[in-house]
């Protein structure tokens, strides 16, 4: 186990070298949420506690999959895919090192953002609550990458982050960041459901002092959602690993 983890970190770090200033990354994963916040913010008479959820979880859920949907993808193109396959690590180590990537990226700009945005805007959250809640849902979002760089089995960078972007678009609108999901319909509040980001915004509004959801559903379902999303990731992955090299 310890051996997998020093080999899965050494991956990490290739991967933050390589791939953290890519264009796609830094797009996607800096200044398109800033702008997004922009737009949700200005015009509006929003308070501090409503801004520092909205900042905090978009920065978490688009920096930490911005870079692990493409990461595969490149590396097939550039033919260090098939070297890493062949390497004495297995698969499941591979993917736990783009893991890594993702989470360190997310959990970085996440809490450099959202430190200094509590002080601007003299909001003071539960701190236990609010580091723990990040951490499981960048965890949860970075293990979402690796499902998303599973399929299709391409080459093409694009490709996986069209179909990343959308998936991506739908759980930002129904997970209660724009909308609080008590002032959904009830039909909208089933449908928020299925988001994990709906866990992360609510567990950032308990630490806040409000919620609608009990918060250890909150923290359990980022956990379980993470689990689910890396070990079908995985499953996949093995699955189509032939057809990467075809």
């Amino acid at each position: 186990m310890i051996e997998t983890l020093k080999r899965s970190f050494a991956i990490a770090k290739k991967d933050m070298r390589i791939f953290y200033l890519k264009g796609p990354v830094v797009i996607m994963g800096l200044i398109f949420p800033f702008f997004l916040f922009l737009a949700f913010m200005i015009g509006r008479n929003l308070s501090g506690a409503h801004l520092l959820v909205a900042l905090t979880a978009m920065t978490a859920f688009f920096t930490s999959t911005a870079v692990g949907p493409t990461i595969i993808p490149w590396e097939c193109r550039g033919r260090t895919f098939e070297r890493l396959i062949t390497a004495p690590v297995s698969l499941t180590t591979v993917l736990l090192g783009d893991f890594q990537a993702s989470l360190y990226f997310g959990l970085a700009i996440t809490f450099a953002i959202a430190v200094p945005a509590m002080l601007y805007l003299s909001v003071h959250p539960s701190i236990w609550l609010f580091v723990l809640s990040t951490l499981l849902a960048v965890g949860c979002f970075s293990a979402m990458t690796v499902l998303m760089s599973s399929y299709p089995p391409t080459d093409v960078p694009a490709d996986v982050m069209m179909l990343s972007s959308l998936v991506k678009f739908s759980l930002l609108f129904i997970s209660g960041i724009f909308v609080p999901i008590e002032n959904l319909p009830a039909y909208g509040r089933w449908i928020s459901l299925v988001s994990p980001l709906t866990y992360y915004v609510d567990a950032l509004r308990h630490s806040l002092g409000s919620g609608y959801l009990p918060v250890w559903l909150d923290l359990l379902m980022l956990a379980l959602f993470g689990l689910a999303f890396f070990f079908t990731g995985t499953a996949i992955h093995r699955k189509v690993l032939e057809r990467r090299f075809t």
